[in-house]
């Protein structure tokens, strides 16, 4: 049985976001940037890409890493946008209930508006 610092092929596999093949064939170092990769928060298929380009040693290579980087910093950005807005009506509904502003639940008040009192919500919030 394969084992990795102590660690079954499928478990590292599992652990690194990786099928067991790719585990199998990478030496741990290359295991570690693939999680490190994947707690940045690129898909799988970004993390094969940026493991395929990591081995090229190109201009062409740096260019579509920076790309891929680019793309996903503006997902990032979008992520936190969407949790900034959140943030604030779940903090002006608490506000409420601590000023007791409102009859009833301030929740439940603000759910039941057609407008959010901050900003519209993204569709898929959450």
């Amino acid at each position: 049985m394969a084992r990795n610092a102590g660690i079954q092929i499928g478990e590292l596999a599992r652990r690194s976001g990786c099928n067991v093949e790719t585990v199998g064939g990478y030496r741990l170092y290359e295991t570690a940037f693939a999680r490190r990769a994947r707690e940045l928060g690129f898909t799988l298929e970004e993390v094969g890409t940026l493991m395929a380009l990591s081995t090229h040693n190109v201009r062409s290579a740096c260019a579509e890493v920076r790309q891929l980087a680019a793309d996903h910093l503006a997902v990032v950005r979008a992520k936190i946008a969407d949790l900034q807005t959140i943030e604030g009506v779940l903090a002006d509904a608490v506000l409420r209930y601590d000023v007791d502003e409102l009859p009833g639940c301030p929740l439940i008040k603000t759910l039941s508006e057609e407008v959010l009192p901050t900003a519209e919500l993204p569709a898929d919030a959450g």
